[in-house]
């Protein structure tokens, strides 16, 4: 009955919406004064060119340009508003581009490659993390060698003496999280117990240490200020009263020494609720382990909003920690579940995780000054959902499309080229599509959308994807480009070097990226062509 009146009194808003929207619309003045209006802005739009302070890259896993398109519109939605018209809160940075998602061995990214493309300026194999492409997956003998090993942004800022720290909504070992610190053969050895059952006898294992291991005892991830996430159980050693899947050693505890052995003027806390992390002073706390449970976190339409905090909140008590450093921070902050929603068909949860990142960028941009810290948003690789038929303006884009197909029957806006939903049935008389509209589409936080191809789960799409960006050197972004160029062009951004430490014989500095005369020159040369470009 409730349900019933609430989506009568959304469909009654959404119309009076309509209504007032249409009219305004219908004004040829107000597109020419509107077009105008953000031309003139865009003119004025200065070109920050003074060296980054402070970066920090976020990732929304999964997030397509479709997946943009819906979450905009449901967010308009959710508030009573036209949705197409609607914004993310990064979809009004000054700078855009689109980069390739593609692995050197396949077509299609999965998000190892891309991490390894977009943390460490490298193009790898499918299901490798670190390593170059001359590492196939799941052959550990070859992933050892130095020749075959890359650095992480989270590796030259630290040589550069810069803070860094994670942030995301899966296991803190997870592919994406992992390539800031990682250097692996495989993406699914995350603890030592995960090693010896995926390799199942066919690599030799015993020279490579697992994901959840090098975070905590290896550079760069034993230096992070701050590491939020879940996948506690990783990093955990199995026993009485623990959850932990690990046969070696306990990695928490071992967080815990190593804070106290090598920083012991420096206050360390570990927290896994979110109680425990509003508790915590992050003005007076130097290094955060928060791992908030036991595999990833929960979605934020199913999860207990009392213990379990938001990505916004993860994001924000992040940056109050690290905004006390003085040379800086780097800060990697990554949506996980909207990818893990779109491989369940769950599109209503893909959309809103994808609110739940964009709350967590305003977040650091009102925390934040534009003059010193570069925002960079993008995403690994697409998925396969997609938005067809012709709904009117202001339908619910959750729900039908409103016109009928051949077989007489309608079909949702949203659906993915492949899946798990069984779209099609057998009966005593013929093989025909499920009726939708005998499901409850709308309701349903966990309604799977229908797909063409019958598979367990939904495959990645190999779409290019956005990368917004603001602060110094944000033109950089702009174009199309490799995804691996990301962090080169925040570390040129930074003025970090993508090499080791070298010194210089008179000055004893690192060195950097170079940023005086003709480097300046070159980068705004290329950012006019860029820009150019995309005009034409």
């Amino acid at each position: 009955m409730w349900t019933f009146v609430v989506c009568a009194v959304l469909a009654c808003a959404l119309q009076q919406v309509s209504a007032a929207t249409t009219t305004q619309e219908s004004d040829p003045k107000f597109w020419i004064e509107n077009g105008k209006r953000m031309l003139e802005e865009k003119s004025k739009q200065p070109l920050r060119t003074n060296k980054a302070k402070n970066v920090i890259l976020f990732m929304g896993d999964g997030m397509s340009l479709t997946t943009l398109t819906a979450a905009r519109i449901y967010k308009g939605q959710l508030q009573n508003t036209s949705g197409e018209s609607e914004h993310l809160s990064f979809e009004q940075f000054p700078f855009t581009g689109i980069s390739k998602t593609y692995c050197v061995d396949n077509q299609v990214a999965d998000s190892a490659c891309s991490a390894t493309a977009y943390l460490c300026g490298v193009k790898a194999n499918k299901g490798t993390i670190g390593v170059t492409s001359k590492v196939k997956k799941g052959d550990c003998p070859s992933s050892v060698l130095e020749e075959h090993r890359v650095t992480s942004i989270m590796q030259w800022a630290q040589w550069a003496g810069k803070a860094t720290g994670i942030v995301t909504t899966t296991r803190v070992t997870h592919s994406s999280p992992a390539g800031s610190y990682s250097q692996i053969a495989h993406r699914e050895w995350e603890s030592d117990v995960d090693m010896m059952k995926i390799s199942k006898g066919t690599t030799n294992i015993t020279q490579c240490e697992d994901i959840a291991k090098q975070l905590i005892t290896r550079e760069p991830g034993r230096n992070f200020k701050v590491i939020m996430g879940g996948g506690r159980d990783k990093l955990m050693k199995q026993g009485v009263n623990s959850t932990g899947i690990r046969s070696d050693e306990d990695l928490v505890i071992s967080w815990k020494n190593d804070k106290r052995t090598r920083f012991s003027d420096k206050i360390s806390k570990y927290v896994t609720t979110r109680d425990e992390l509003a508790k915590t002073d992050m003005t007076q706390t130097d290094f955060v382990l928060g791992l908030f449970h036991r595999d990833h976190m929960d979605y934020r339409l199913k999860s207990n909003v009392e213990t379990q905090p938001t990505l916004q909140e993860m994001t924000r008590n992040a940056i109050q920690l690290l905004q006390k450093e003085p040379n800086g921070y780097v800060l990697f902050v990554e949506g996980g579940l909207i990818d893990m929603a779109h491989h369940n068909t769950w599109a209503r949860i893909a959309l809103d995780e994808t609110l739940e990142l964009s709350k967590a960028v305003a977040n650091a941009v009102a925390m934040t000054s534009e003059d010193d810290t570069l925002i960079v948003v993008t995403s690994d690789h697409a998925h396969t959902m997609t938005m067809a038929g012709y709904p009117k303006r202001n339908a619910n884009i959750l729900g039908l499309s409103g016109t009928m197909a051949m077989d007489n029957m309608t079909y949702t806006t949203l659906s993915y080229a492949n899946g798990p939903k069984q779209s099609f049935v057998n009966d005593s008389t013929s093989c025909h599509r499920v009726n939708v509209t005998n499901e409850d589409i709308i309701n349903k936080v966990d309604f799977l959308y229908p797909s063409l191809v019958d598979l367990l789960d939904e495959t990645h799409g190999g779409d290019d994807v956005m990368v917004f960006a603001r602060g110094p050197m944000s033109h950089l972004f702009t174009g199309n480009y490799e995804q691996n160029q990301i962090p080169l062009g925040m570390a040129m951004a930074a003025g970090i070097s993508t090499n080791f430490p070298t010194t210089d014989s008179t000055s004893g500095a690192i060195s950097p990226f170079n940023f005086s005369g003709q480097t300046i020159l070159a980068v705004l040369l290329l950012a006019l062509v860029g820009i150019l470009q995309a005009r034409l």
